[in-house]
Protein backbone atom coordinates (compact mmCIF):
# COMPACT_ATOMS: atom_id res chain seq x y z
CA UNK A 1 0.00 0.00 0.00
CA UNK A 2 1.30 3.11 -1.10
CA UNK A 3 0.71 6.80 0.90
CA UNK A 4 0.36 9.84 -0.51
CA UNK A 5 -0.40 13.74 0.01
CA UNK A 6 -2.49 16.05 -1.51
CA UNK A 7 -1.92 19.78 -0.92
CA UNK A 8 -3.72 22.91 -1.71
CA UNK A 9 -0.71 25.50 -1.94
CA UNK A 10 -1.93 29.20 -1.77
CA UNK A 11 0.87 30.74 -3.26
CA UNK A 12 1.64 28.47 -6.22
CA UNK A 13 5.57 29.55 -5.61
CA UNK A 14 5.83 27.21 -3.22
CA UNK A 15 5.58 24.24 -4.58
CA UNK A 16 8.87 23.54 -5.24
CA UNK A 17 9.62 23.56 -1.46
CA UNK A 18 6.61 21.35 -0.36
CA UNK A 19 7.46 18.72 -3.01
CA UNK A 20 11.32 18.65 -1.80
CA UNK A 21 9.89 17.99 1.75
CA UNK A 22 7.15 15.49 0.53
CA UNK A 23 9.85 13.65 -0.93
CA UNK A 24 12.05 14.05 2.02
CA UNK A 25 9.03 12.49 4.01
CA UNK A 26 9.67 9.14 1.97
CA UNK A 27 5.74 9.33 0.57
CA UNK A 28 5.24 7.93 -2.75
CA UNK A 29 2.85 10.47 -4.30
CA UNK A 30 1.81 13.91 -4.03
CA UNK A 31 -1.84 15.14 -5.66
CA UNK A 32 -3.49 18.04 -5.83
CA UNK A 33 -7.42 18.92 -6.23
CA UNK A 34 -9.59 21.20 -8.01
CA UNK A 35 -10.53 23.81 -5.22
CA UNK A 36 -10.02 27.85 -5.34
CA UNK A 37 -6.97 27.34 -7.69
CA UNK A 38 -5.97 25.56 -10.80
CA UNK A 39 -5.03 21.78 -9.89
CA UNK A 40 -2.62 21.24 -12.79
CA UNK A 41 -0.37 24.78 -12.52
CA UNK A 42 1.61 23.49 -8.77
CA UNK A 43 2.11 20.29 -10.61
CA UNK A 44 4.46 21.84 -12.94
CA UNK A 45 6.54 22.90 -10.04
CA UNK A 46 6.24 19.90 -8.35
CA UNK A 47 7.39 18.16 -11.20
CA UNK A 48 10.74 20.37 -11.28
CA UNK A 49 11.53 20.21 -7.08
CA UNK A 50 11.07 16.21 -7.16
CA UNK A 51 12.40 13.19 -8.28
CA UNK A 52 10.82 10.13 -7.40
CA UNK A 53 7.20 11.01 -6.24
CA UNK A 54 3.81 10.20 -8.46
CA UNK A 55 2.28 13.31 -9.15
CA UNK A 56 -0.88 13.56 -9.98
CA UNK A 57 -4.95 15.17 -9.92
CA UNK A 58 -7.22 14.16 -7.49
CA UNK A 59 -9.51 15.49 -8.91
CA UNK A 60 -9.30 17.66 -12.02
CA UNK A 61 -13.42 18.32 -13.66
CA UNK A 62 -13.24 17.07 -16.55
CA UNK A 63 -16.17 18.56 -18.42
CA UNK A 64 -15.58 21.81 -18.05
CA UNK A 65 -12.40 21.26 -20.12
CA UNK A 66 -12.41 20.25 -23.86
CA UNK A 67 -10.56 16.76 -23.97
CA UNK A 68 -8.45 18.24 -26.47
CA UNK A 69 -7.50 21.00 -23.69
CA UNK A 70 -7.15 18.66 -21.18
CA UNK A 71 -5.19 15.72 -23.16
CA UNK A 72 -2.46 18.64 -24.02
CA UNK A 73 -1.76 19.69 -20.55
CA UNK A 74 -1.21 16.04 -19.57
CA UNK A 75 0.80 15.43 -22.26
CA UNK A 76 3.16 18.32 -21.19
CA UNK A 77 3.01 17.38 -17.74
CA UNK A 78 4.47 14.08 -18.39
CA UNK A 79 6.54 15.69 -20.80
CA UNK A 80 7.97 17.19 -17.71
CA UNK A 81 7.61 14.93 -14.97
CA UNK A 82 9.22 12.53 -17.31
CA UNK A 83 6.31 9.72 -16.76
CA UNK A 84 5.93 10.54 -12.99
CA UNK A 85 2.15 11.95 -13.66
CA UNK A 86 -1.24 10.61 -13.00
CA UNK A 87 -4.61 12.23 -14.66
CA UNK A 88 -7.24 12.08 -12.13
CA UNK A 89 -10.84 12.92 -13.72
CA UNK A 90 -14.34 13.89 -11.71
CA UNK A 91 -17.55 14.59 -13.18
CA UNK A 92 -18.72 16.71 -10.81
CA UNK A 93 -22.21 17.51 -10.47
CA UNK A 94 -24.20 19.35 -12.61
CA UNK A 95 -25.36 22.54 -11.13
CA UNK A 96 -21.18 22.81 -10.13
CA UNK A 97 -20.67 21.93 -14.59
CA UNK A 98 -23.75 24.26 -15.78
CA UNK A 99 -23.69 26.88 -13.38
CA UNK A 100 -19.95 27.41 -11.59
CA UNK A 101 -18.17 26.21 -14.84
CA UNK A 102 -21.40 27.29 -17.42
CA UNK A 103 -20.37 24.07 -19.64
CA UNK A 104 -21.67 21.34 -21.14
CA UNK A 105 -23.92 18.72 -19.06
CA UNK A 106 -25.74 15.77 -20.85
CA UNK A 107 -27.31 14.12 -18.95
CA UNK A 108 -25.47 11.35 -18.97
CA UNK A 109 -22.12 11.41 -17.14
CA UNK A 110 -20.77 7.88 -17.74
CA UNK A 111 -21.43 8.39 -21.49
CA UNK A 112 -19.68 11.87 -21.08
CA UNK A 113 -16.89 10.34 -19.08
CA UNK A 114 -15.90 7.55 -21.76
CA UNK A 115 -15.83 9.71 -24.75
CA UNK A 116 -14.18 12.25 -22.99
CA UNK A 117 -11.47 9.24 -21.74
CA UNK A 118 -11.33 7.61 -25.39
CA UNK A 119 -10.96 11.38 -27.18
CA UNK A 120 -7.96 12.03 -24.86
CA UNK A 121 -6.70 8.64 -26.06
CA UNK A 122 -6.78 9.22 -29.44
CA UNK A 123 -4.80 12.90 -29.13
CA UNK A 124 -2.17 11.35 -27.47
CA UNK A 125 -2.08 8.70 -30.27
CA UNK A 126 -1.96 11.25 -32.84
CA UNK A 127 0.64 13.46 -30.70
CA UNK A 128 2.87 10.54 -30.80
CA UNK A 129 2.63 9.21 -34.26
CA UNK A 130 2.39 12.80 -35.50
CA UNK A 131 -0.88 11.70 -37.54
CA UNK A 132 -3.97 12.19 -38.09
CA UNK A 133 -6.72 12.87 -35.55
CA UNK A 134 -10.00 11.39 -35.67
CA UNK A 135 -13.01 10.61 -33.00
CA UNK A 136 -16.37 10.48 -33.54
CA UNK A 137 -18.69 10.41 -30.24
CA UNK A 138 -22.22 11.35 -29.26
CA UNK A 139 -20.71 14.17 -26.86
CA UNK A 140 -17.13 14.70 -29.09
CA UNK A 141 -16.02 14.93 -32.29
CA UNK A 142 -12.45 15.83 -33.22
CA UNK A 143 -11.07 15.75 -36.88
CA UNK A 144 -8.48 18.28 -37.28
CA UNK A 145 -5.04 18.80 -35.96
CA UNK A 146 -2.79 20.33 -38.31
CA UNK A 147 1.04 19.61 -37.49
CA UNK A 148 1.83 23.30 -36.84
CA UNK A 149 -0.45 22.59 -33.31
CA UNK A 150 0.74 18.83 -32.67
CA UNK A 151 3.57 18.50 -29.92
CA UNK A 152 5.26 15.22 -31.04
CA UNK A 153 6.32 12.22 -29.56
CA UNK A 154 7.70 12.31 -25.49
CA UNK A 155 9.60 9.18 -23.94
CA UNK A 156 6.15 8.09 -21.76
CA UNK A 157 3.42 8.59 -23.97
CA UNK A 158 1.13 6.04 -22.11
CA UNK A 159 -0.53 8.12 -19.35
CA UNK A 160 -2.19 6.92 -16.92
CA UNK A 161 -5.94 7.87 -16.45
CA UNK A 162 -7.59 7.38 -13.04
CA UNK A 163 -11.61 9.14 -12.77
CA UNK A 164 -13.47 9.71 -9.76
CA UNK A 165 -17.02 8.74 -8.33
CA UNK A 166 -19.21 7.31 -5.69
CA UNK A 167 -22.22 5.52 -7.49
CA UNK A 168 -22.09 1.98 -9.73
CA UNK A 169 -22.00 3.79 -12.89
CA UNK A 170 -18.72 5.58 -12.94
CA UNK A 171 -17.42 2.28 -10.80
CA UNK A 172 -17.75 0.17 -13.71
CA UNK A 173 -16.65 2.30 -16.27
CA UNK A 174 -13.73 2.80 -14.11
CA UNK A 175 -13.25 -0.82 -14.29
CA UNK A 176 -13.86 -1.19 -18.28
CA UNK A 177 -11.67 2.09 -19.16
CA UNK A 178 -9.39 3.35 -16.60
CA UNK A 179 -6.36 2.48 -15.12
CA UNK A 180 -7.16 3.50 -11.73
CA UNK A 181 -9.96 4.88 -9.53
CA UNK A 182 -10.52 7.68 -6.98
CA UNK A 183 -12.50 5.64 -4.40
CA UNK A 184 -14.17 9.58 -2.60
CA UNK A 185 -14.08 10.21 1.24
CA UNK A 186 -17.44 9.81 1.48
CA UNK A 187 -17.20 5.91 1.70
CA UNK A 188 -17.41 2.83 4.14
CA UNK A 189 -15.79 -0.04 4.52
CA UNK A 190 -18.95 -1.97 4.06
CA UNK A 191 -19.48 0.23 0.71
CA UNK A 192 -16.35 -0.38 -0.54
CA UNK A 193 -16.51 -3.92 -0.33
CA UNK A 194 -19.97 -4.36 -1.32
CA UNK A 195 -20.72 -1.40 -3.62
CA UNK A 196 -17.75 0.30 -5.44
CA UNK A 197 -15.16 -3.03 -5.47
CA UNK A 198 -17.42 -5.38 -7.27
CA UNK A 199 -18.61 -2.56 -9.64
CA UNK A 200 -15.42 -1.91 -10.69
CA UNK A 201 -14.52 -5.64 -11.15
CA UNK A 202 -17.94 -6.24 -13.01
CA UNK A 203 -16.58 -3.32 -15.31
CA UNK A 204 -13.53 -4.48 -15.86
CA UNK A 205 -14.48 -8.03 -16.60
CA UNK A 206 -16.11 -6.78 -19.42
CA UNK A 207 -13.26 -5.31 -20.98
CA UNK A 208 -11.59 -8.91 -20.59
CA UNK A 209 -9.32 -7.35 -17.15
CA UNK A 210 -9.56 -7.67 -13.68
CA UNK A 211 -10.05 -5.75 -10.59
CA UNK A 212 -6.31 -6.07 -10.08
CA UNK A 213 -5.71 -3.83 -13.45
CA UNK A 214 -7.54 -1.18 -12.05
CA UNK A 215 -5.32 0.94 -8.74
CA UNK A 216 -7.59 2.30 -6.13
CA UNK A 217 -6.49 5.92 -4.26
CA UNK A 218 -8.88 7.69 -1.55
CA UNK A 219 -7.77 10.25 0.54
CA UNK A 220 -9.83 9.37 3.60
CA UNK A 221 -10.92 11.04 6.37
CA UNK A 222 -9.42 10.38 9.87
CA UNK A 223 -9.96 12.10 13.16
CA UNK A 224 -6.75 12.75 14.95
CA UNK A 225 -4.41 14.66 17.28
CA UNK A 226 -2.29 15.02 20.35
CA UNK A 227 -4.67 16.34 22.83
CA UNK A 228 -8.58 16.54 23.57
CA UNK A 229 -8.60 19.63 22.15
CA UNK A 230 -7.14 19.05 18.81
CA UNK A 231 -9.20 15.79 18.91
CA UNK A 232 -12.37 18.08 18.88
CA UNK A 233 -11.19 20.33 16.28
CA UNK A 234 -10.84 17.43 14.16
CA UNK A 235 -13.98 15.31 15.16
CA UNK A 236 -15.48 18.83 14.23
CA UNK A 237 -13.98 18.74 10.89
CA UNK A 238 -14.66 15.19 9.71
CA UNK A 239 -18.29 15.85 10.99
CA UNK A 240 -18.80 18.81 8.94
CA UNK A 241 -17.85 17.26 6.01
CA UNK A 242 -19.80 13.81 6.60
CA UNK A 243 -22.91 16.05 6.72
CA UNK A 244 -22.05 18.41 3.40
CA UNK A 245 -21.94 15.13 2.06
CA UNK A 246 -24.32 13.38 3.41
CA UNK A 247 -26.65 16.66 2.34
CA UNK A 248 -25.91 15.48 -1.81
CA UNK A 249 -28.43 13.45 -2.74
CA UNK A 250 -25.72 12.77 -5.45
CA UNK A 251 -24.33 10.63 -2.61
CA UNK A 252 -27.27 8.98 -0.88
CA UNK A 253 -26.52 5.43 -2.33
CA UNK A 254 -23.65 5.30 0.31
CA UNK A 255 -25.96 6.30 3.50
CA UNK A 256 -28.50 3.88 2.04
CA UNK A 257 -26.96 0.76 2.11
CA UNK A 258 -26.65 1.28 6.16
CA UNK A 259 -30.44 2.22 6.75
CA UNK A 260 -29.62 5.62 7.04
CA UNK A 261 -31.63 7.39 4.36
CA UNK A 262 -33.25 9.59 7.00
CA UNK A 263 -30.16 11.18 8.22
CA UNK A 264 -29.53 11.79 4.37
CA UNK A 265 -32.58 13.71 4.36
CA UNK A 266 -31.89 15.43 7.69
CA UNK A 267 -28.94 16.50 6.58
CA UNK A 268 -30.16 18.20 3.57
CA UNK A 269 -32.88 19.97 5.20
CA UNK A 270 -30.04 21.87 7.42
CA UNK A 271 -28.75 23.08 4.26
CA UNK A 272 -32.01 24.13 2.59
CA UNK A 273 -32.24 26.19 6.11
CA UNK A 274 -28.85 27.80 5.72
CA UNK A 275 -27.48 25.99 9.06
CA UNK A 276 -24.05 25.17 7.56
CA UNK A 277 -22.26 25.53 10.94
CA UNK A 278 -24.64 23.43 13.00
CA UNK A 279 -24.79 20.38 10.77
CA UNK A 280 -21.94 18.86 12.53
CA UNK A 281 -23.64 18.25 15.45
CA UNK A 282 -26.35 16.22 14.11
CA UNK A 283 -23.68 13.58 12.90
CA UNK A 284 -23.87 10.63 15.54
CA UNK A 285 -20.41 9.29 16.52
CA UNK A 286 -21.58 5.93 14.99
CA UNK A 287 -21.54 7.37 11.70
CA UNK A 288 -18.09 9.03 12.31
CA UNK A 289 -16.23 6.04 13.20
CA UNK A 290 -17.88 3.98 9.95
CA UNK A 291 -16.85 6.88 7.91
CA UNK A 292 -13.81 7.62 9.29
CA UNK A 293 -10.48 6.57 10.87
CA UNK A 294 -10.20 7.24 14.53
CA UNK A 295 -6.57 7.61 16.44
CA UNK A 296 -4.01 9.34 17.92
CA UNK A 297 -1.40 10.17 15.51
CA UNK A 298 1.01 7.34 16.51
CA UNK A 299 -1.44 4.73 16.02
CA UNK A 300 -3.02 6.00 12.99
CA UNK A 301 -1.11 5.23 9.75
CA UNK A 302 -1.24 1.49 11.11
CA UNK A 303 -5.38 1.70 11.79
CA UNK A 304 -5.62 3.00 8.52
CA UNK A 305 -3.33 0.42 6.97
CA UNK A 306 -5.07 -2.36 8.60
CA UNK A 307 -8.65 -1.16 7.67
CA UNK A 308 -7.71 -0.52 4.12
CA UNK A 309 -5.27 -3.48 3.47
CA UNK A 310 -6.12 -5.52 0.15
CA UNK A 311 -9.10 -2.26 -0.12
CA UNK A 312 -6.94 0.00 -1.36
CA UNK A 313 -3.65 0.46 -3.49
CA UNK A 314 -3.18 4.07 -2.71
CA UNK A 315 -4.03 5.92 1.13
CA UNK A 316 -3.46 9.51 2.21
CA UNK A 317 -5.48 12.04 4.56
CA UNK A 318 -7.83 14.16 3.66
CA UNK A 319 -6.68 17.12 5.04
CA UNK A 320 -3.90 18.50 3.39
CA UNK A 321 0.16 19.04 3.67
CA UNK A 322 1.26 21.91 5.08
CA UNK A 323 4.85 22.41 6.10
CA UNK A 324 4.08 24.96 8.22
CA UNK A 325 1.07 23.18 10.17
CA UNK A 326 3.20 22.76 13.06
CA UNK A 327 -0.31 21.14 14.57
CA UNK A 328 0.38 17.86 12.28
CA UNK A 329 3.74 17.59 12.04
CA UNK A 330 4.02 15.04 14.25
CA UNK A 331 0.80 13.38 11.95
CA UNK A 332 3.30 13.29 9.46
CA UNK A 333 6.31 12.12 11.16
CA UNK A 334 4.01 9.05 12.61
CA UNK A 335 3.30 8.61 8.81
CA UNK A 336 6.88 8.82 7.34
CA UNK A 337 7.88 6.27 10.40
CA UNK A 338 4.74 3.86 9.07
CA UNK A 339 5.97 3.66 6.23
CA UNK A 340 9.55 2.88 6.37
CA UNK A 341 8.41 0.36 8.51
CA UNK A 342 5.88 -1.09 5.93
CA UNK A 343 5.00 -3.85 8.29
CA UNK A 344 2.18 -6.22 7.71
CA UNK A 345 -1.61 -5.29 9.74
Amino acid sequence: MKFDVTIFPDDLNESIEIARQVERYGFDGLWTAEAAHNPFLPLTLVAVGSQTLTIGTCIAVAFPRSPMVTAQIAWDLAAQSKGRFILGLGTQIKIHVVKRFSALWIDKPVTQMREYVEAMRAIWKSFQAQGSLRYRGEVYNFGVLPPFFNPGPIEHPNIPIYIAGVNEGLCKLGGEIADGFHVHPFHTVRYLQDTIRPAISEGAQSAGRTLQDVALSCAIFVVTGRNAEEIERSTIEIKSQIAFYASTPSYRAVLDLHGWGDFGERMNQLTKEGKWNDMWRDVPDEILHEFAVVAPPEELPYKVRERYHGLLDRVGYYFPFKPADETRRVIWEEASRAMSTQAAP
